[in-house]
């Protein structure tokens, strides 16, 4: 009677065991395109990612380089200090979107242009998301905000 009760308690335990091992393989396949990690332009330029990968890029508009296409096509330059990325969105922009002021963009990089799937902006005149302000720090570019 013992050998039998220890032999359903290992036997629990392994299913136990396996269906966790089951679990924890179905959430990491299912996060594995939820999950976009962030690079600055000089990353982007070091190390080009694959054409089909998607990433967050953020850093400064540069000065001048807007350009409105045809239709809803924008197409800008971000930059970090160091090195710059041309940026085409197909979209509306965010209204607070403007130059020299800081931006993440969602999407892939395909032939040496960012194309942007998702542009966010700033949301008040002192607010940078803090990859950006990173980025910026490690090009030696960052100034901090005058306080008012």
């Amino acid at each position: 009677m013992k050998a039998l009760k220890k032999r359903r308690r290992v036997q629990i335990i392994l299913l136990a065991f396996v269906a966790l091992a089951l679990a924890t393989g179905l959430i990491g396949y299912a996060m594995r395109d939820g999950i976009n990690y962030f690079r600055s332009p000089s990353q982007v330029i070091a190390e080009p990612p694959a054409p089909n990968e998607v990433f967050r890029i953020g850093g400064l508009v540069e000065e001048g380089s807007i350009v409105r296409g045809q239709g809803e096509t924008v197409r800008f330059t971000v930059t970090d200090g160091g090195e710059s990325v041309k940026v085409a969105f197909t979209g509306v922009l965010p209204d607070l979107f403007s130059e020299g002021q800081g931006m993440v963009g969602t999407g892939s990089y395909v032939d040496g242009v960012f194309q942007a799937t998702e542009i966010l902006a700033k949301h008040d005149e002192t607010y940078m998301p803090k990859e950006v302000i990173d980025a910026l720090k490690e090009q030696g570019v960052y100034e901090e905000p005058a306080d008012s």
